[in-house]
């Protein structure tokens, strides 16, 4: 192991050499360098983690494992780690900066691992809030607020963001039917109504009475960090980023009492408010110290000390606990909590006598948030708490009533009720009990899950008290909820029209002239599509040749590139020349773009700043500076990276693209891996995104245009993949064996932007138009579409669509063909290739179809005048060829389409009318070799 190159964690180390070394837990231990006579290593544990470069995950490693350091290529062994005795075996844990919080001491990776090599990552603005049985609140990881409502007929979801300027919520709380929501800037808000009867957030000045005008200008930069509603629902008490406490005890007007912190201590989160104690708040500190407030008692504060012999053991992790009243007789009441070791710990009081409890953890378990569950009437004996682990698991401890628990409980207590398939529950995030037998956890990817007893719940399940005639089975079942399109799925909101899926009340649908019924079951379908998405690396396909696109089939997906629409274009040549088709003072003319070095590939374009790639695969940024044109390398940023393909489309035709704070291109570098780049207000900064285990990203099928924040991509393993953008996770969609997509750009066809309903077109490795399809009934489907004839096969990836249902394809004869739907039928149409009749203006020359197959649907109208022979214009310039060349088209306009031809001149084809379509224009090029007509400059 090179000390450069590899990092372990878990170990408690004294270095025989002069390199500082890690000891660590959920953070990185202060240097500090001592001098020892005898310098030896001390093992703790049996379970270590490396960094793997290539995946960017930590890895468990197996022992023995020996130490080493290396120094200009010269590595000498410095130690081993041997397996130990059981009993010997306990994480070596150290905090932080004691004035920091245990949540930003830890790194994003987690402390340790639950059973597997993976921990999973901090969600900090995930949350699950239960508003009544019928209404669950929640964050998500991008900063939205939603609820998930029962309208009496089905669960519908409602939208409940932020207004911009208030930022991305963390939090929301209910109090005496009031809706408070925290944003990740420290700011609370209040939801109230609106003039015109809408809901809206109104900000909730922290202010104190105190006429000290420090105290005011104190309250006026105050910042909350997270909140707990009292047990009586009256108030509620926060804590500061400073590290104080806050009580919010009314609302209208909003009255505010600062009570400080403990003597030489912060405030990290308050963990019991009311409940263990009605006239005390209970809180930990940033250095894991349980603390009593008390404002009626003298001193307020009191700590709570804990001696469990380690540091580590008598540590709280900043996590909410629980609270139980009369566990162990009617005087009695409990708090649980969890040490930084990953244990779970009692406070009691019991007679007005305290004491600490410990109660472990199931082993190869990192517990890290908790969960009270009330039990039904045949478990009358027993407490439940849920706990999520570091690994993405529930489990269950179960706690005997009216009796003593002794210090080491048998592990028959503990309960592993896993995860959902393909999806983990989200570290640290405790959930919300919706009724006996069901609990409510956020999942790491972003989605809900339910877990719940056998026919108690699931997707069409109402609340209401469930019919328990027997003891029920202590096993529970899973089910997965979809999220809303702000944290990348499938989810839509619920609608003010009369129907099922209406935002107060359902109805169920009417009897149509059939008289059959759209059943509401038959819409919630949608939940069993849940499994079309797998966890990378784990589906059944068998091992697919690795295939990679050459550079001269790359380039040619993006050889051209609108810039502004109607008025200009990028064309980037054989011989690496950038030109621009520009239209200014009513004339159109090519503009000259030059670089020192040669291009390649024109890769996006993003308010009014255009990027290419040149022969050493540099991403190069062409945009406007003052009066000038500008060339910046982004590849010679920081972290940036050489690249070889990008986002298919900047947008789809005839939509606005609106800029948003988190807007990005992305990337496939050279390696085959998933790049981001930020790019809004110029606040310019790489990302890896890394790519799916055991396979390279071949392409970019779509960014972000058929559903926000997702980009799918296709492997070099002929598979399709998504990475959503808010959780930073990879997911591989269910696709049978025999189904392999061509490492090529896709196309979106959205018929309605306020519907998710759509599809992705992609081509097969066997030249074949696929579709895959998300409807609200069925989920994802798999279309294939095939070919026009079986003498032709597709060429060049599908696109551009337009009216979300006419889609263009370049078949392999070098025809235009057209893929549409009629009446809810899909038909192809063919446009063959434009034929130039004998004018003298090359730009405004009659063009006629020409090459049609009579097998081929073609309307009479646009190719009335289509010539059976179209050789004739070859004999005028043997150079000349007015087939279609196999590059990516592009949309010029909402009506208007950009093609290659195979002797390098550019054709466009226009819509006439509402539904057809006929060849308007052949473009001379300045570098094509039949008749070169054409104006040109060079830009500076």
């Amino acid at each position: 192991m090179c000390a450069a190159g590899m990092v372990l964690v878990f170990i408690s180390v004294v270095w025989l050499v002069d390199h500082p070394v890690v000891r660590g837990y959920a953070s990185w231990y202060p240097y500090e360098y001592i001098q020892h006579s005898v310098r030896q290593f001390e093992q703790k544990t049996d379970r270590f983690w490396e960094f793997d470069e290539q995946t960017n995950r930590w890895v468990e490693v197996q022992l023995p494992y020996d130490l080493v350091t290396c120094a200009n290529d010269n590595c000498t062994k410095v130690g081993s780690l041997d397996r130990r005795s059981h009993g010997e075996e306990r994480w070596e844990r150290q905090s932080h900066d004691p004035e920091q919080s245990e949540t930003s001491a830890k790194d994003d990776r987690g402390e340790a691992a639950d059973g597997s090599s993976m921990v999973l990552p901090l969600r900090k603005r995930l949350s699950v809030t239960k508003m009544s049985e019928t209404s669950i609140w929640i964050t998500g990881e991008s900063g939205s607020i939603y609820e998930r409502f029962w309208n009496g007929v089905q669960w519908v979801l409602a939208p409940h963001d932020f207004a911009t300027p208030a930022g991305r919520a963390i939090s929301v709380f209910i109090i005496n039917h009031t809706i408070l929501a925290l944003s990740e800037a420290g700011q609370l808000c209040q939801m109230q109504l609106s003039e015109s009867s809408q809901p809206i957030w109104v900000e909730v000045p922290v202010k104190f009475n105190s006429s000290s005008s420090q105290e005011k200008e104190k309250a006026s930069i105050t910042q909350i960090k997270s909140g707990v509603v009292s047990f009586d629902g009256m108030s509620v008490y926060f804590c500061t980023k400073n590290g104080a406490l806050l009580e919010l005890s009314d609302i209208e007007p909003p009255r505010w009492v600062n009570h400080g912190r403990p003597p030489g201590a912060n405030v990290a989160l308050i963990t019991d408010a009311g409940a263990l104690r009605p006239e005390a708040v209970f809180i930990i500190s940033s250095k894991g110290d349980l603390y009593e407030y008390d404002k009626s008692s003298k001193p307020p504060w009191k700590k709570h000390i804990m001696k469990q012999g380690r540091e580590e053991d008598a540590s709280l992790t900043v996590a909410r606990g629980c609270t139980l009243l009369g566990m162990n007789g009617d005087h009695s009441a409990s708090v649980f909590l969890l040490t930084k070791a990953g244990d779970l710990v009692e406070r009691r009081i019991h007679q007005q006598k305290w004491k600490w409890i410990s109660h472990g953890s199931p082993n190869n378990h990192n517990l890290t948030s908790m969960t009270l569950v009330l039990q039904h009437e045949f478990s009358e004996n027993m407490y439940s708490l849920f706990f999520t682990t570091s690994s993405g698991s529930v489990v269950e401890y179960r706690i005997p009533k009216h009796s003593e628990v002794v210090q080491k409980p048998p592990m028959d207590v503990w309960a592993n009720h896993m995860h959902p398939m393909h999806g983990k529950a989200a570290r640290g995030i405790s959930g919300v009990q919706l009724q006996i037998g069901r609990v409510i956890f956020a999942l790491d990817d972003g989605r809900l899950a339910e877990l719940h007893l056998p026919g108690l719940g699931g997707e069409n399940s109402g609340p209401g008290q469930p019919n328990i005639r027997k003891k029920p089975s202590s096993k529970y079942v899973w089910s997965v909820f979809d999220a809303p399109e702000s944290e990348g799925w499938n989810a839509e909101y619920c609608t003010e029209e009369r129907g099922p899926a209406n935002c107060v009340t359902g109805t169920k649908d009417e009897p149509n002239d059939s008289g059959t019924t759209s059943m509401v079951t038959r819409r919630r379908k949608a939940s069993a599509t849940q499994e079309s998405y797998l966890l990378p690396g784990t589906s059944e396909g068998t091992n697919v040749q690795q295939h990679t696109f050459p550079d001269d089939r790359m380039n040619a997906n993006f050889r051209l590139r609108v810039m502004h629409g109607s008025r200009s274009f990028f064309l980037i040549t054989d011989g690496g020349l950038t030109f621009e088709y520009l239209y200014a003072d009513n004339i159109w003319f090519w503009l000259q773009h030059d670089h020192p070095t040669a291009m390649k590939v024109v890769l996006g374009n993003y308010n009014g700043s255009l990027f290419l790639a040149d022969i050493y695969k540099s991403l190069l940024m062409r945009e406007r500076s003052s009066n000038e044109l500008t060339w910046v390398n982004c590849t010679a940023m920081r972290k940036g990276r050489q690249v070889r393909a990008g986002p298919p489309w900047d947008g789809i035709p005839g939509r606005e693209s609106k800029l948003t704070v988190d807007d990005a291109l992305f990337f496939v570098s050279k390696s085959g891996r998933l790049m981001q780049f930020t790019v809004f207000m110029r606040k310019f900064k790489w990302k890896d995104c890394r790519n799916p285990p055991n396979t390279k990203v071949s392409c970019i099928i779509d960014q972000e245009l058929f559903r926000r924040n997702i980009v799918f991509v296709v492997g070099t393993d002929g598979r399709l993949y998504q990475y959503n953008k808010v959780t930073e996770l990879w997911h591989e969609h269910y696709q049978s064996r025999h189904l392999l997509l061509s490492g090529s750009p896709g196309t979106v066809m959205r018929p309605s932007s306020v519907s998710l309903e759509g599809s992705i077109f992609v081509l097969s490795r066997d030249g074949g138009l696929v579709e895959y399809q998300w409807s609200t009934v069925n989920g994802w489907n798999w279309v294939e579409h095939g070919t026009p004839h079986k003498a032709v096969t597709l060429v060049c990836p599908p696109g551009p669509c337009f009216e979300g249902n006419q889609l263009f394809v370049i078949g392999s004869d070098g025809d235009v063909y057209m893929r549409y739907t009629e009446e809810t039928t899909w038909k192809w149409k063919s446009f063959g290739h434009p034929y130039i009749g004998n004018t003298a203006s090359e730009d405004h020359r009659e063009t006629k179809a020409s090459g049609a197959h009579d097998a081929i649907c073609i309307p009479k109208d646009t190719n009335a005048g289509a010539e059976k022979e179209p050789t004739q214009f070859d004999d005028l310039d043997r150079n000349c060829d007015t087939k279609v060349a196999p590059t990516r088209p592009i949309p010029f306009s909402d009506d208007s389409v950009i093609f290659e031809l195979k002797d390098g001149r550019l054709a466009e084809m226009r819509r006439v009318g509402e539904a057809d379509w006929a060849w308007s224009r052949i473009i001379g090029t300045p570098t094509s070799l039949c008749v070169a007509n054409y104006w040109t400059a060079m830009a500076s």
